[in-house]
C-alpha cells in the first residue's frame, strides 16, 4: 500500500454534494439506480418478514431468511469477484438488475403456509445477483468520480441507502398495512427494471477489462485470479485489516431480527382504532426508520468532521465502534418506543460512519485491477457475520431469552472490535498523513 498522498481538496458541504450530482453524470444516473432500487428493497424486505411471521409465529424464521438472503453473498463471493475484475461492471449490474425483477414477482406466488417453502430458493436467488451488482457498484465509483470526490460520493450513497430505508420503512409499512404484501414485490420488481434503465445510460471507461481475453465459461472455475487477490490483500497488513472492519458490524445482523421483534412485543404503536397487528407492523417500521435516520446523519457529520485526511477516517472507525456499543446497550433498557428510536439513531449513527470511512480508505488503497475482487471478499465475510448475528438473535429469543437482554448483550459485545481496531490503528502510526 502505497504512502498516504495530499488529495486536491473539495469541500465537504451541501454545495459539493450538488455540484457531484449536477456536473457529474456517470455518477447522478448510478445514484439515481441506487434511489429507486432501494427504496423497493425496503418495501420487499418489510413485506418477506412480515409474511413469515404471520405464516410461521416464530422469530427464528425471520432471522433465517436473513440468513439466506447473506450466505449468498459469501458463497459467491469468489466468483463474483473474479466476474467483476474480467467484464465489464456496468453490464454485471444491468443483468443483476434483470434477474432480480424477475426473481422477485415470483413471490407472488406464495400465498399460504404451504407454499411458504418458496421463500428461500427465491429469497437465494435474488441475493446471489446481488453479490454480483453491489462490488460492481461499489468498484466503478473510483472510475465515474476523482480521488478528490470519493468521500463525498460515498457519503452521498450511504445516506442515501439511510435515507431510502427511512422512507422504504415508512412507506413500506403504510403499504403493507393498506395495500398488503403483493403491492410491495410488484413496486420492488418495478424498481429493479428502472435502476436497469439508469445504468444502461452510464458511459465510463473501465480500464480493468483493457487486454483481457473474453471471459469463457470454464475460466469461471479457474481459482487463480482469487488466490491472486488474495496474495494481493495478504501481502499489506493494514490492507488487510482494512478488509475485515466491516466484520465487526455484526449488530446489522442482529438489528433486523431485534427490530422486528421489539416492534410487535415490545413497542407495538398503538392508536385509536388500530387493530395489534398493524400496530405491530408500524412499530417495527418505525425502529427500522429510526435505524436509517442514524445512518443517515452519522456520514453526514462524520466526513465533514474527517475531510480528506486518512487518519480521521480511520479515528472515525473507532469513535463509530464506540457509539454503535453505547446505542444497543441502551436501547436494552429504555421504556418507550421513542426513546428506543432515539439509541437506535445513536447506534447507527456509528455504523453508518464505520462502513463508509471503511469503504473510502479501501477505495484509496486498492489498485483498479483488483477492487472486484477486494470488495467482493469484504463483503462477503462482512454479510457472513452479519448472518452469524441474526441467527444468534432469532435463536436465543425463541429460546426465551428476551429482546431487551439480547440489545443489552450486543452493546457489550461491540468492545471487541473496539479492541481490535484500536490495535490495528498502531499499523499506521509510522506513516503518518503527509
Amino acid at each position: 500500500m502505497e504512502p498516504e498522498s495530499e488529495l486536491e481538496v473539495s469541500p465537504i458541504s451541501f454545495a459539493g454534494y450538488v455540484r457531484l450530482v449536477r456536473q457529474n453524470a456517470n455518477f447522478r444516473r448510478l445514484w439515481m439506480a441506487q434511489i429507486v432500487s432501494e427504496v423497493g428493497d425496503w418495501f420487499y424486505s418489510l413485506a418477506i418478514y412480515d409474511l413469515l411471521l404471520q405464516l410461521t409465529g416464530q422469530a427464528r424464521w425471520v432471522a433465517l431468511a436473513l440468513v439466506v438472503q447473506v450466505i449468498p453473498q459469501t458463497l459467491f463471493g469468489p466468483l463474483s469477484g473474479i466476474v467483476n475484475d474480467r467484464i465489464r461492471r456496468k453490464r454485471v449490474m444491468i443483468i443483476a438488475d434483470l434477474a432480480r425483477a424477475v426473481i422477485v414477482i415470483c413471490m407472488l406466488l406464495v400465498r399460504s403456509r404451504s407454499t411458504v417453502w418458496l421463500v428461500w430458493p427465491l429469497l437465494f436467488l435474488e441475493s446471489m445477483m446481488w453479490a454480483f451488482f453491489e462490488p460492481a457498484r461499489t468498484a466503478a465509483i473510483p472510475n465515474v468520480t476523482s480521488n478528490e470526490d470519493l468521500i463525498l460520493a460515498n457519503t452521498l450513497s450511504s445516506t442515501t441507502w439511510s435515507m431510502n430505508l427511512v422512507v422504504g420503512a415508512a412507506l413500506g409499512g403504510i403499504a403493507l398495512a393498506l395495500l398488503g404484501r403483493n403491492a410491495a414485490f410488484v413496486l420492488n420488481a418495478l424498481s429493479f427494471l428502472v435502476s436497469a434503465i439508469f445504468i444502461s445510460r452510464m458511459h465510463f471507461e473501465e480500464p480493468h477489462v483493457e487486454g483481457l481475453a473474453k471471459l469463457r465459461p470454464r475460466d469461471l472455475l479457474n481459482l487463480s485470479p482469487a488466490v491472486e487477490g488474495l496474495r494481493y490483500v495478504r501481502q499489506d497488513r493494514r490492507l488487510r485489516a482494512l478488509v475485515l472492519v466491516k466484520t465487526g458490524l455484526m449488530q446489522m445482523g442482529v438489528s433486523w431480527v431485534l427490530f422486528t421483534v421489539m416492534g410487535e412485543r415490545v413497542f407495538p404503536l398503538s392508536w385509536p382504532g388500530m387493530d395489534v397487528e398493524r400496530g405491530a407492523v408500524l412499530g417495527m417500521s418505525l425502529l427500522m426508520g429510526a435505524r436509517g435516520v442514524g445512518a443517515l446523519f452519522g456520514p453526514l457529520g462524520g466526513a465533514r468532521w474527517a475531510g480528506h485526511r486518512e487518519s480521521r477516517l480511520r479515528l472515525g472507525i473507532l469513535i463509530g465502534f464506540l457509539a454503535v456499543g453505547l446505542g444497543y446497550a441502551m436501547l436494552g433498557v429504555v421504556g418507550s418506543l421513542w426513546a428506543a428510536c432515539f439509541w437506535v439513531v445513536l447506534g447507527h449513527c456509528g455504523g453508518s460512519t464505520v462502513w463508509v470511512f471503511s469503504t473510502t480508505l479501501l477505495q484509496m488503497n486498492t489498485d483498479d485491477k483488483f477492487r472486484g475482487r477486494v470488495f467482493s471478499a469484504e463483503l462477503g465475510l462482512s454479510m457472513l457475520m452479519l448472518a452469524v448475528g441474526a441467527y444468534a438473535a432469532g435463536f436465543v429469543i425463541d429460546r426465551g431469552m428476551s429482546t431487551r437482554t439480547v440489545a443489552v448483550f450486543t452493546g457489550l459485545l461491540m468492545l471487541v472490535p473496539v479492541l481490535l481496531w484500536a490495535r490495528a490503528m498502531r499499523l499506521w502510526a509510522e506513516k503518518p498523513d503527509l
